[in-house]
């Protein structure tokens, strides 16, 4: 699950800096903090629950 959420976070940077950058495609700026923030949420879920995965 760490994996699953790294991966995320670096797609959802990756799609921050390229919307940021190219006008065509502001769109990516949304995907991008959408991602940010279901990370974050999942994030915070595992750390609250408690539960660490194997």
């Amino acid at each position: 699950m760490n994996l699953l959420l790294i991966i995320v976070a670096i797609v959802a940077v990756l799609l921050l800096i390229t919307g940021g950058l190219v006008q065509s495609l502001q769109f990516l700026l949304w995907v991008g903090l959408v991602l940010v923030v279901i990370a974050v949420i999942a994030f915070l879920l595992r750390s609250i629950s408690g539960k660490k995965s194997v």
